[in-house]
């Protein structure tokens, strides 16, 4: 067990780790989380055996998989289902039929959750189609959740909820797409975690998306909030070139990009507010 003073950093390590973990993510860490760093690095020191910052930070430069290891126990992963439901159905009334205006049945229809977290945001995007779209069937739409936690995926991919992911979700839909899976849990019916695939991706890594190919539809919500101004324009940048022309994003409610620009054409439905890069679908 390390002791107070290997994980009590100095202004120094502090800024190094913060500097690392910006790097990495894009998400800013500073002294005003000084106890979230530490609490964490704690936990790291311990696993690792390493019996101080210094040695920790040597051991990050030369182990990919600890420093894999280090930002899965940094990222931010609060979802539920269903969550802003208002842009599901925007999806379906106004982005979709825009996107199929110019297609034939049975062509692909691409739409990336990214940040996905633990899937709930993939998930609840299948359920509401096949539940309000009726044209779910006519075109071969493909669903994509991304994460930089490789944790997160895992649990993704496996589909077990709890309650309180649950908890917006209505009653019959919790009946026709999930099984119960001991107390308190329920799971994804297969059908439906077979039809949603899962994969690792930064937004502020360009290489790292670049085998995503471009999408018609992204959702990206409630991450840009954690970056600064500069990590901002490169995820932006990114998310751009990561939009089929005439494709749309999808923020949180919180966020814009009107401080950021990127090229995006800002559109109003009924239901939400998006982005759209210009060009034909």
């Amino acid at each position: 067990m390390p002791s107070a003073d290997a994980t009590s950093l100095t202004a120094e390590d502090l800024q190094r780790l913060s500097a690392f973990l910006y790097r990495q993510t894009g998400m800013l860490f500073g002294e005003s989380k000084r106890y979230y760093i530490e609490r964490r690095l704690s936990d790291r020191l311990a696993a690792t055996g390493c019996p101080d910052f210094a040695a920790y930070f040597a051991l990050l430069r030369s182990d990919a998989d600890e420093r894999e290891t280090l930002i899965n126990a940094f990222t931010i992963n609060e979802t539920y289902f269903y969550r802003e439901e208002h842009q599901l159905a925007c999806l379906g009334r106004s982005l979709l039929p825009d996107l199929i205006a110019g297609r034939r049945p049975g062509e692909k229809i691409r739409i990336w959750s990214a940040p996905c977290s633990t899937g709930e945001e993939a998930y609840s995007i299948a359920i509401w189609l096949l539940e309000n779209w009726r044209l779910v069937d006519a075109y071969n739409i493909e669903i994509i959740g991304s994460d930089i936690d490789t944790r997160v995926l895992e649990a993704a991919r496996l589909g077990l909820y709890g309650g309180r992911a649950l908890a917006r979700l209505p009653p019959n839909l919790l009946e026709s797409y999930f099984e119960p899976a001991g107390p308190g849990f329920w799971q994804i019916i297969e059908d439906l975690r077979e039809s949603v695939s899962f994969g690792q991706a930064n937004l502020v890594d360009a290489a790292s998306l670049a085998d995503q190919g471009t999408f018609d539809v992204i959702f990206c919500r409630n991450v840009l909030i954690y970056f600064d101004d500069e990590s901002r324009l490169v995820a932006a940048r990114n998310l751009f070139d990561r939009l089929a022309p005439g494709g749309y994003l999808c923020l949180g409610h919180t966020e814009s990009m009107g401080r950021i620009g990127g090229g995006f054409t800002l559109r109003r439905f009924d239901d939400a507010t998006v982005y759209q890069r210009p060009g034909a679908p």
